[in-house]
């Protein structure tokens, strides 16, 4: 995979391995991602929420503190993290960098055509352009945004925020609740996720499913350690799938004696969109020898919320497509 793309699919599914559970949103779920239960085992996931009491200040899961000057109205996203956070709260950022407002499960096009771009892209978004919306509050990835803290200092808030699994996202859920006081939407949220994750764990598919990324013929496997929606998969299907490394993938010969039966592609796109990922695998002899090609179940899926949503309502859509296609 070109290195562009391994970065940015980095960025978009940051690896935290032996990550720490979420202290706000956990409670006490047994089993990590490469834990496997039986096709027709109880849910292992808790249904249970425990409330959230609106604060001033919170200390979120990777030990970051966050205090801003009064309850955070004027969000800014430069992360998908906080826009599914804000939507889930019932609230609109005052801008961002991502375009997983337009899905229909989340504003829809129309309604999210009107919240203001930061220009710049993810990458290197504009520190003026951000603080010309006199934010708040300012959400970011921290190992591709937090080089932006010495700039924003001041004159408003930084969060740098670092989701490695279902557990670090709730918990980033919970805490920006208490700090919008939007408690109530945040427990609901919390509570949609878990049922629909508990369900999904009851209907438990033994067939074998994979999701890959890129934007050519050199893919990557999106694996549990280092994927905030792959690390749901080994509680819903056969998951055999492992962390190589950043540099580290699979070759098709490997997945093809796999004998994988559901396959969920995510085209990365950089500049204008030049087709689909499975198209262009599609190129490759071994790749109509797979199960899943042979028999019609490869599923294109939307990257902006299986990529880059890592939030509960992101992972709820995940969960939804992912079950309906493993059944």
């Amino acid at each position: 995979m070109p290195r562009t793309a391994l970065r940015v699919r980095r960025w978009a599914a940051i690896a935290v391995l032996g990550g720490l559970l979420a202290g706000c949103g956990t409670t006490g779920d047994e089993g990590g991602p490469d834990a496997e239960p039986a096709a027709g085992a109880k849910a292992r996931t808790s249904t249970e929420v425990r409330p959230i009491e609106a604060a001033t200040r919170i200390t979120d899961a990777k030990g970051v503190t966050v205090s801003p000057e009064k309850p955070p109205q004027r969000i800014v996203c430069l992360v998908a993290l906080c826009d599914d956070i804000l939507v889930e709260l019932g609230m609109v950022p005052t801008a961002t960098n991502s375009a997983v407002l337009a899905h229909p499960e989340f504003l829809g096009k129309e309604k999210a055509a009107k919240v203001p771009v930061v220009p710049g892209g993810f990458l290197s978004p504009e520190v003026e352009a951000i603080l010309s919306h006199r934010p708040d509050l300012v959400i970011g990835l921290e190992d591709t945004h937090g080089k932006l803290a010495p700039a924003l200092k001041g004159a408003t808030t930084f969060w740098p925020v670092q989701p490695g699994s279902w557990e670090d996202s709730v918990g980033y859920l919970r805490d920006l609740a208490a700090l919008t006081g939007r408690t109530a939407q945040g427990e609901k949220a919390e509570k949609t996720f878990r049922t629909r994750l508990a369900k999904a764990e009851e209907v438990r598919s033994d067939k074998t499913s994979l999701i890959i990324f890129g934007s050519d013929e050199n893919f990557g496997v999106a694996t549990p350690e280092a994927d905030v929606a792959a690390g749901l998969f080994p509680k819903i299907s056969h998951y055999p799938w492992k962390s190589r490394g950043v540099d580290g993938s699979y070759s098709l010969e490997e997945i093809l004696a796999r004998d994988v039966d559901v396959l969920f592609v995510e085209t990365l796109s950089f500049g204008a969109p030049d087709g689909k990922l499975s198209g262009k695998l599609a190129k490759n002899p071994l790749w109509s020898r797979i199960p899943a090609v042979k028999n019609g179940k490869v599923i294109e899926v939307d990257s902006e919320v299986w990529a880059k949503g890592r939030g509960t309502r992101s992972l709820g859509v995940v969960l939804d497509e992912a079950t309906a296609a493993l059944r």
